[in-house]
């Protein structure tokens, strides 16, 4: 079989250039774009056999006009960007990436959470800035400083990040609480399976690590937000639908919850009136909790396992599944 033609629609996110395209790169032709615009994506992938893309889109038209594409393989674990049912009807093989980036999203949810609870920023730049020097004491304050140690995580989403995010809290201390669609399993040590309504009510740190779904979409609403304690924290390291923003944050603004902290947000990038980069007590970082160079790279592998697999004959990751 010849070397398949492979182009990769935005190549940027991945690998702006401190990594290597090469184990995709021995297995096909790679020609791999930044960027790629709406428009520019049919000429792009013009007579390709295969084609990989974190955010661009694959329409249902765009791919009854690409005849020779054979194989998509997504930058990603969410496959929301390709329409599966067009796919599947061309018989072109969709395969995603799970579980590549579980333990550094994990990480940037509590780099989130511990930013809410001891405000070392803050602390930091006063003391750097002369606030330490002339302070008549040996320390200071500038924040409540609060102690994870007995305090309830609540996790919406049990897969793999939700459970990575689960062992964090319990080496730190913390009382687990999750909600899971699949309860079939017993919970694993420590951890107690509860309704969404429960956890809502009983937890101080609220983690989502849902997929966005029709059933997710608009999940953290002014209802859900009544129901958490005012002294509560809200993590969002998933998907920015998963929060109805306005609501998070009038909730914000009329101080009924302690804090908030979100990597992802509804558009991205966001327009500058998005009412959460306003908003008090609100942490926001711009997608990044998946993207350390040892996720990435470890993307990009899988990437290009999926693809040997695919051209063995036996393609592996497929989705749906």
């Amino acid at each position: 079989m010849k070397r398949p033609r492979l182009v990769i629609l935005d190549a940027y996110a991945t690998n702006p250039g401190d990594l290597s395209w090469a184990p995709i790169e021995a297995l096909a032709d790679c020609i791999a774009h930044d960027r790629t615009s709406p428009a520019d994506v049919l000429a792009r992938i013009g007579d390709a056999d295969a084609v990989m893309l974190n955010k661009a889109v694959l329409s249902a038209d765009t791919l009854a006009r690409a005849p020779h594409l054979k194989y998509v393989g997504i930058l990603a674990t969410g496959w929301n960007t390709v329409d599966l049912a067009a796919a599947e009807k061309r018989g072109i093989v969709v395969a995603n990436v799970p579980g590549y980036s579980t333990n550094s999203v994990a990480q940037h949810a509590f780099a989130l959470l511990l930013e809410l609870t001891n405000q070392v920023a803050l602390h930091s730049t006063n003391a750097r800035a002369g606030g330490w020097a002339r302070n008549a004491d040996y320390c200071y304050r500038l924040s409540p400083q609060i102690e994870l140690a007995g305090l309830t995580l609540g996790i919406v989403g049990f897969g793999q990040i939700g459970q990575a995010v689960a062992r964090i809290g319990r080496a730190l201390g913390m009382r687990v609480l999750a909600h899971r669609r699949d309860t079939s399993a017993p919970a694993p040590e420590g951890v107690e399976y509860v309704s969404t309504d429960r956890l809502f009510a009983e937890s101080d740190v609220i983690s989502l690590h849902c997929p966005l779904s029709p059933e997710t979409a608009g999940l953290v609403n002014a209802s859900r937000l009544a129901q958490m304690k005012p002294t509560a924290f809200l993590i969002n390291t998933s998907r920015g639908p998963l929060v109805v923003e306005r609501d998070l944050a009038n909730t914000l603004r009329e101080n009924r919850i302690a804090g908030a902290a979100v990597d992802v947000l509804s558009t991205e990038p966001p327009a500058p009136d998005n009412p959460l980069l306003s908003a008090p007590r609100c942490l926001v970082t711009p997608h990044l909790a998946w993207a350390t160079a040892a996720a990435r790279k470890r993307l990009i592998d899988i990437a290009a396992d999926n693809l040997r697999a695919f051209l063995a004959g036996q393609p592996v990751n497929q989705v749906p599944r």
